[in-house]
């Protein structure tokens, strides 16, 4: 259960003076390896970005092999204050990989140490601009896309799992989560049989998937279509990302306050969690390296869908 753990971060991040130097102490003293902070500002506003290391037995860090999971928290903001008050749904992503950071960390602190490195990244921002996008409003940022890629990407993450709000939309109608295809250097790859285990197993239920078009998996700002930000990891790495989208039956804007679901957002952690285990053991995988393989073999290199093309 984490669902203590997203309280706690939900009663840091719910107020208009939530910020990065807070949730940093809050991981150093819980037992985190290594957290790093810094405010990136622009004519928007400004946000905190934050990155926390949580070190394994086997892990890149300590000397090891193990592989290393990255868990990145998507939004554009926590808050859309002044415009209006409270935590936004968009702050989800943000407060699951938080709680799912905390407790790793946590685990790690009490004897429970798993085998890969994890790194948690996202940034705290409570007073982000909206943006008109159909069939709601979504939310803004302060940073830009690239920035954001930047700051939460690490070249350490050999796979990532990208949470994010992903309510303002028609294509995903279950309260809960779901979980992307494996996109990877411009491919869209088949679902992960493992992850979707691991899912099951989390949830009690079947597995639910979101559709993935060509379009999502390209850069912010080429002016095509994009269901959310979830997978814009995925422009900037050549890791397998995984998007984790909290859910909604029906659309709900990402500038709405009160529609936080605490158990969809434990779920969502919780999730991660469990992927961290299995990942750096060696039991969970992205994707299918022989296949992929064969991919490139026939059709070629794909990365010129991660840039902006011609």
């Amino acid at each position: 259960m984490i669902l203590r753990q997203v309280l706690e971060l939900f009663d840091r991040l719910d107020t208009p003076s939530a910020n990065g130097q807070e949730i940093l102490d809050l991981f150093k003293s819980r037992g985190a390896h290594e957290v790093s902070l810094e405010t990136v500002t622009s004519e928007k506003g400004s946000t905190d970005c934050i990155k926390i290391l949580i070190k394994g037995s086997d892990g890149k860090s300590n000397g090891g092999h193990a592989k290393t999971l990255g868990i990145i928290g998507r939004l554009g903001g926590l808050g859309a204050r002044p415009e209006v008050t409270g935590f936004v749904s968009d702050g989800d992503g943000a407060l699951a990989a938080l709680s799912a950071g905390l407790k790793l960390t946590e685990m790690n602190a009490n004897g429970d140490i798993l085998k890969g490195d994890i790194i948690i990244a996202t940034h705290i921002c409570p007073n982000a601009p909206t943006q008109d996008h159909y069939p709601v409003p979504f939310m803004d940022s302060p940073i830009d896309m690239q920035t954001n890629n930047e700051k939460e990407v690490d070249e350490r993450m050999d796979a990532i799992l990208s949470i994010d709000t992903t309510k303002g939309n028609k294509v995903i109608n279950i309260n809960g989560f779901a979980i992307s295809p494996t996109i990877k250097s411009g491919y869209i790859l088949e679902v992960s049989d493992t992850l979707l285990d691991v899912m099951s197993r989390v949830t009690g239920k079947l597995p639910a998937v979101f559709p993935v078009s060509q379009q999502d998996i390209t850069p912010y700002g080429n002016n095509l279509h994009h269901l959310n930000s979830i997978l814009q990891p995925a422009t900037a790495t050549d890791a397998p990302v995984v998007g984790v989208a909290i859910t909604t039956e029906q659309p709900v804007a990402g500038c709405a306050t009160g529609a936080s679901h605490p158990l969809d957002i434990e779920s969502a952690a919780r999730f991660a969690v469990e992927v961290a285990k299995g990942y750096g053991e060696g039991s969970i995988s992205f994707y299918h390296e022989e296949e992929y393989q064969h991919l490139l073999k026939l059709y070629g290199d794909m990365k010129h869908f991660q840039t902006f093309g011609k």
